[in-house]
């Protein structure tokens, strides 16, 4: 997702939306209403495209005064932070002490673009997947360029797209968006933008907790892999349900609903991504064509003398419930495991803490250490036992930190919309409105506003 405008990821979808189906045809006159949760964040799209008007020329080339694009890969944008979470991967604990492929390994083999295109032709997917000179450009990105940091990514694939797979299927979504992960961290779960999106699906806070994850001091559940593939698969859902079209979908989840609007605006009302290409933002025209060049590439990697890396990584795990609290480091030196391994399969415990007094939580372990640990839990919560203030202190914070999310009062300033105050507590304008029997989105300046934050 793309984050520098990442505003209008809030915006998750239209008061109305269209309903033909078929692939850029749609009928701009034929509307129904959206259900109410999605109404309440239009008035959110209304204001923020008065603040953003990009001016469009007819033969619109894409800027390069942006930091988060480079446009030096045969003439395409590639977002810095694409490129440098592949290359971060080079220095994970799971690379680094990966062991050499067992397959041949060998050169890189061209194909031809008759190749290309028949090759993705077979392809057993619901989404189309175009092929082109974008496509291409990704496509050697991928091959050529990146070929040790994609036999790192296949192999840390044993482990994340079965679990993809599995819950994908649960909310009817096509099983090529496995692959989105990809793109989004480079299957690097303690993947970070620079303005704070986190996890294999990159997540910010306030998306995140519209789609039931906590983020606080101790737990960040962007970076829990099953939780966060939940979220991520009913937020794509919740995006087709605007566009009936899976390539607008992957757009939006890249720059955000508003965004890809006022493109289809600006595009005279079409439909099809490579129709109102060049009115998207820089990074989102690249996605597109990343996204099916991801999915060429994980399926055709033995076509290029691709092999799956052995990295340090579990294939199989299991979970088991924690009752008390305990840290990270205990549970690795009684069960005498990596403690990184253990931080790979928990990312989501942020402080190495895990909080069993105060919920529900899992720990997940590779599969011949989860009866070890049944086996010395009891012992192991004893002697969390001599730390006890220490973690207590550190839980008593994230639960600051959590009520902090509670209802207070803000005085507006000078140049600050309902919008603007919205995204900054992650709730929405409508919520602010009810809250302070509001019948317009007028406020002046010195107003105190009740506000609730997500």
């Amino acid at each position: 997702m793309r984050r520098s405008i990442l505003t209008s990821i809030q915006i998750l979808l239209l008061a109305t939306y269209t309903t033909t189906f078929s692939y850029g045809q749609f009928s701009s006159s034929s509307k129904i209403e959206a259900p109410e949760d999605i109404k309440e964040l239009l008035a959110e799209d209304n204001e923020e495209k008065n603040i953003e008007e990009i001016s469009i020329k007819e033969n619109f080339t894409p800027t390069t005064n942006n930091n988060d694009y480079v446009m030096s890969f045969e003439g395409y944008s590639v977002p810095t932070r694409f490129s440098s979470t592949l290359d971060s991967m080079l220095f994970c604990y799971y690379t680094q002490y990966s062991k050499p492929s067992r397959c041949r390994q060998g050169e890189n083999i061209e194909a031809t673009n008759a190749e290309y295109t028949d090759r993705l032709k077979r392809l057993p997917y619901e989404i189309e997947m175009t092929f082109n000179e974008p496509v291409k450009a990704f496509i050697d990105l991928y091959t050529k360029r990146k070929r040790t940091q994609v036999e790192t990514m296949l192999g840390m694939g044993e482990y994340y797209f079965p679990m993809f797979d599995d819950i994908l299927e649960q909310y009817n979504i096509p099983l090529e968006f496995r692959y989105l992960p990809v793109i989004e961290s480079a299957l690097n779960v303690e993947a970070t933008s620079r303005v704070g999106a986190a996890g294999l699906w990159q997540f910010m806070p306030t998306t995140g907790r519209m789609y039931g994850l906590k983020v606080n001091t101790l737990i960040d559940e962007r970076r829990d892999p099953i939780k966060s593939t939940h979220a991520a698969a009913r937020y794509l859902k919740d995006l087709y349900k605007i566009y009936k079209d899976w390539h607008l979908a992957i757009a939006a989840y890249n720059c955000g609903p508003g965004n890809v609007n006022r493109a289809i605006r600006r595009s005279g009302g079409k439909r099809n991504f490579w129709e109102i290409y060049a009115y998207l933002p820089t990074e989102t025209r690249s996605y597109v064509p990343i996204f099916i060049a991801a999915n060429y590439t994980m399926n055709y990697y033995k076509e290029h003398n691709l092999c799956p890396a052995k990295v340090a990584f579990p294939i199989y795990s299991d979970t088991v419930q924690v009752k008390e609290h305990v840290t990270l480091d205990e549970i690795a030196k009684s069960l005498q495991l990596p403690v990184e391994e253990l931080k790979l399969l928990n990312p989501q415990y942020r402080k190495n803490i895990i909080p069993g007094n105060s919920g529900q939580y899992y720990l997940a372990l590779p599969t011949h250490y989860s009866t070890r640990f049944i086996e010395e839990e009891d012992s192991i919560y004893a002697r969390c036992l001599k730390n006890k203030e220490k973690i207590n202190a550190e839980i008593k914070i994230a639960q600051q930190t959590n009520s902090s999310y509670g209802t207070r009062i803000h005085r507006v300033k000078k140049g600050e919309t309902l919008s603007s105050i919205a995204k900054k507590y992650g709730t929405t304008v409508s919520k602010i409105k009810r809250l302070n029997n509001l019948r317009s989105t007028k406020i002046r300046i010195g107003q105190r506003l009740k506000v609730k934050r997500r």
